[in-house]
């Protein structure tokens, strides 16, 4: 795809999709943004889907205003949903575009972004709007995968064909599937001179998690959305079938394990910026 395009969610918004991202958290997922955190800032969550991370980001800056982007209609309804369950009618759910977000300049305290840039065209871009509604002296957060850097036991060749499909159905997307190790080289290309580049882990080592898990990726694999990507890159139904078989397989093996890496980029925007938010 060409720069500025809009993207493919390589994901898409399936059901099992959905429910995977509902167990994201603001102390799972932005735990290294927390710390700035205070009460009656203005924040934007970027691709906030179901709306978990949102909806705790809004009870720890309240009474601030919290707004949760995305780009499709499907992830909002289940953020309105989550946050009726909450009794929250403060925090607002809206479509917009990452690479060209709906707002003034220097609109928000914090720009937050969580697995969202590994997903963009042009995530240099996307980095460059985040400075721009940011304001100055506020923080952008952005945590992103790395599949490359995951690993897993038992090693099943099924679930390695599952990584090598995964990598080449996002590249053919436009996307960077091993975003996390990329997000300081991003954060120079937008000026950013000192970004706070750290990393840390999702781990599964328990029979509930990894039963989860393995089940969760399964359901995934089998959805039409994963399996007409991976047939576009070549793969047959038995070939589908396997990698769906595999992750059942591993999610009930006594001896599960898996590790998922993330880049970590958290950076506070000084007012020398301000010529990154014109161009």
């Amino acid at each position: 795809m060409k720069p500025n395009s809009p993207s493919r969610y390589t994901h898409g918004h399936e059901r099992s999709t959905l429910a995977s991202h509902s167990t994201r958290t603001a102390v799972n997922s932005a735990a290294y943004l927390l710390p700035r955190l205070k009460s009656g800032m203005h924040i934007l969550d970027i691709g906030c889907g179901p709306g978990t991370i949102t909806l705790d980001l809004a009870a720890l800056v309240a009474p601030g205003q919290v707004v949760g982007l995305e780009n499709a209609e499907a992830p909002l309804l289940a953020a309105r949903a989550e946050a009726a369950a909450r009794s929250d009618t403060t925090t607002v759910f809206q479509i917009g575009d990452a690479l060209k977000l709906p707002f003034e300049n220097e609109s928000f305290d914090v720009v937050h972004a969580h697995q969202v840039l590994q997903h963009l065209t042009d995530p240099v871009t996307a980095l460059r709007e985040m400075i721009r509604v940011c304001k100055p002296g506020g923080w952008i957060a952005a945590r992103d995968a790395d599949y490359a850097a995951m690993s897993w036991y038992p090693e099943l060749p099924e679930l390695e064909r599952w990584r090598q499909t995964y990598r080449a159905v996002a590249r053919a997307n436009g996307a960077e599937p091993d975003a996390g190790r990329r997000l300081r080289a991003w954060a120079h290309a937008v000026g950013i001179a000192n970004p706070q580049i750290t990393a840390s882990v999702w781990s599964y080592a328990d029979t509930e998690t990894c039963r989860w898990l393995g089940n969760g990726q399964a359901d995934r694999c089998a959805g039409e959305i994963f399996s007409q990507q991976a047939r576009e890159q070549g793969l047959g139904a038995a070939d589908i079938a396997g990698i769906v078989d595999a992750w059942r397989k591993w999610g009930g093996d006594p001896d599960a394990w898996f590790c998922m890496p993330h880049g970590e980029l958290l950076a506070q925007i000084p007012r020398c910026l301000r010529q990154a938010r014109a161009q």
